[in-house]
């Protein structure tokens, strides 16, 4: 049998993956990996990063490089037989880290190279690597003994498959509901688009009318548009009681189990690794120090914020009750009234603008904008292997016409497709035998699709979107660091990782890059002025309530791992209701159950780390504040951020990193200003 998964090809062979691969694939590759660690440990006693890290890191690089397409397709084009597969895996990929995490000769052999001659001649690059694995060892449990060792083992692999159980459920609970609509009329308000799309899928379902999913777009555009207010209250439900004891499918795919016992395992590892709680053990990887630091940060934010939530929301309830004669705004109605505000305020409607943002031209102006900014050219390959039609491949060369990356583009939303949007590693830049391993991305967002021939047409928070991956996209494949552990995204604090991707939505407000971007789809005519002054007027419509919601996640994932206690378990909702108390202007229905569906600290990478998102925008905000000074496209500013920034990945501390960049350390006043939000005095 020819293994796809082991073959040794410069990109992925999706096509050829199949379920009953996975398994033997990923057996060998950990065998081949435990191997090269025992033969190099007995090989000799005089370590070097010659002869091994190097020869580990290109084992580890084999694995992931047969891991990535695995876990990527059971995301995109999910079945129960690659899910079952993907499964099977976790556990034996889950023990075989903490093995090796748990390996004393091994960390012996790093720590001789550690505290030995070689280590002063040995690139920054390579002496953080070796830094972060003595790091990593301790948070592996390496001081512990036999017994907690294994508990630890034990712990961290019920943990990844708790993970994946969760977003299990929640994909199957967002796939099991859809409504079908036979009378148009009970889907007025909705923009033509959004009925195109609601008719395409009921006759992708073999029915006659117009289908409404829990699909984002989907759901999107009935909250913001439907003058059907008890249609509106029944999607709310559904999509806010996923994966939950209550709503539509309540207990069917129940994640209240799962997340008390994640919170519960989280703080047992915690507590082996002696720290207070998992809070704790989450900054030991970033840049915040201690939990208290971030508790202020957020608190403070919250504090400037308030007034200016509460004012929002009070001129909404005024609207609403003035044109509309609403008196009790309720959860289902805050969209909807916001949208007609916004239109009524500014003139401004989501419908008019998404027609100058349609995808053809959008994706060849983000092109631009990173070329005119970098010096990069992205052409697109049409011969590669997919997993999907839509799928779309590209190339990134430097202005010396060095390949530097390559990545997939997956745009648009389908059923079997994870939500959201994300970028993620399929391959990794690292140097080998002289030549360069070629950096390769994911780009995966779930956008409107085209409908009959028109071109998909994106919102600009869409677009906005696409830009914030494809700056994390730019981290991973603009890196010139050659070892895999430092390289790209690789290394970097979490809490520093969304800078590139934030700092790429400063883009999509700027109109000199706007006109790069826009064409109506119909005229091509780009981004008039009038309309242009209506979104800018309108940026910072609700800011202070869309600051104080952000806070309000981030507060809440931190403490639920900060206050964890054992003899009165993850009190998440009484966590939730204290936090929205402090920093909340709106007060959802008691049935909503936003933290079955919160897969980014349930099933993601942002437990106790949700914060970062707040805390980069303070770093993307200050560094845009350079080019508001310079100009949006100076050239001397680009490389600045090109070379101390995308191109060094986690080879130095992103702080001392940011400062090379910047100059001095960041300040939260651009982040304030770009919110429309005034600092007392």
């Amino acid at each position: 049998m020819n293994n796809p998964l082991l073959a040794e090809s410069t990109l992925p062979l999706f096509s050829q993956i199949k379920p009953e691969y996975v398994e033997p694939a990923i057996d060998r590759l950990l065998a081949e990996a435990r191997a090269v660690v025992e033969e190099r440990l007995q090989a000799s006693n005089n370590y070097t990063w010659e002869n091994l890290i190097e020869p580990l890191e290109s084992a580890d690089d084999r694995l992931n490089r047969a891991w990535s397409p695995v876990s990527h397709l059971n995301s995109v084009v999910n079945t129960k037989e690659m899910l079952a597969a993907y499964n099977a895996c976790l556990p034996k990929l889950s023990v075989y880290s903490t093995e090796m995490g748990q390996n004393e000769a091994l960390f012996n052999a790093y720590r001789f190279i550690a505290d030995g001659p070689e280590y002063p001649t040995l690139t920054d690059a390579q002496q953080k690597i070796i830094n972060n694995a003595l790091r990593d060892f301790k948070l592996s449990g390496i001081a512990l003994d036999k017994a907690k060792k294994q508990r630890f083992k034990e712990i961290s692999q019920e943990l990844s498959q708790l993970a994946s159980n969760y977003e299990e459920n929640l994909l199957d609970a967002t796939n099991a509901w859809s409504k079908l609509i036979t009378d148009k009329a009970d889907l007025a308000g909705l923009p033509a688009s959004a009925l195109a799309q609601a008719r395409q899928t009921a006759e992708q379902a073999g029915q006659e009318g117009w289908m409404i999913t829990l699909q984002f777009p989907s759901y999107h555009a009935v909250m913001m548009n439907a003058d059907n207010r008890e249609l509106r209250r029944e999607h709310y439900e559904a999509y806010n009681t996923r994966a939950s004891d209550q709503g539509p499918h309540a207990g069917q795919w129940d994640n209240t189990e799962l997340m008390e016992r994640i919170l519960a395992l989280r703080h047992e590892k915690a507590k082996l690794l002696g720290y207070s709680n998992y809070a704790e053990l989450s900054l030991a990887t970033k840049m915040a120090e201690k939990p208290q630091d971030v508790i202020h940060f957020l608190e403070d934010l919250a504090e400037k914020s308030l007034p200016q939530a509460r004012k929002d929301l009070d001129d909404l309830k005024a609207f609403a009750d003035e044109h509309y004669n609403i008196k009790d705004l309720q959860s289902w109605d805050l969209g909807y009234y916001s949208e007609k505000m916004r239109q009524h305020f500014y003139q401004l409607s989501q419908e008019e603008v998404k027609a100058y943002f349609p995808v053809t031209r959008v994706l060849p102006g983000l092109f631009t904008v990173v070329e005119k900014l970098y010096g990069l050219i992205i052409t697109e390959l049409s011969d590669f292997d997919s997993w999907h039609p839509d799928v779309r491949f590209f190339q990134i060369h430097d202005k010396d016409k060095q390949l530097r990356g390559q990545f997939y583009l997956d745009l648009y939303a389908r059923p079997k497709k994870r939500g959201g949007a994300w970028m993620d590693d399929c391959v990794g830049r690292k140097k080998s035998a002289g030549s360069v391993q070629t950096p390769v991305a994911y780009l995966t967002c779930n956008f409107t699709p085209p409908t009959g021939n028109d071109p998909a047409l994106l919102t600009h928070d869409e677009v906005t979107t696409l830009f914030h991956e494809f700056g994390h996209g730019l981290q991973h494949m603009l890196t010139k660091i050659d070892y895999l552990g430092v390289s790209g995204i690789n290394g970097v604090e979490w809490d520093a990782v969304e800078l590139p991707s934030q700092f790429m939505e400063n883009w999509c407000w700027e109109k000199e890059s706007l006109q790069l971007v826009s064409g109506h789809y119909q005229t091509g005519e780009t981004l008039t002025d009038s309309l242009f002054g209506k979104m800018l007027a309108a940026k910072n419509f609700q800011a202070g309530m869309i600051m104080v919601r952000q806070l309000e996640f981030s507060l809440f994932d931190f403490k639920i791992h900060l206050d964890y206690d054992p003899a009165l378990g993850g009190r998440i909702y009484e966590t939730l209701e204290k936090v929205r108390s402090q920093v909340a202007v709106v007060q959802p229905p008691k049935f909503n159950r936003f933290p079955h569906s919160f897969s980014h600290i349930f099933a993601g990478g942002y437990a106790a780390g949700y914060y970062s998102y707040k805390w980069a925008e303070v770093l993307s905000s200050d560094a845009f504040s350079l080019f508001e000074e310079k100009g949006i496209f100076d050239q001397e500013s680009g490389n600045a951020f090109l070379s101390n920034i995308l191109e060094r990945g986690g080879s130095q501390d992103a702080m001392e990193l940011y400062v090379k960049f910047r100059g001095r350390k960041p300040t939260i006043d651009a982040l304030l200003r770009h919110n429309g939000i005034g600092v007392a005095a």
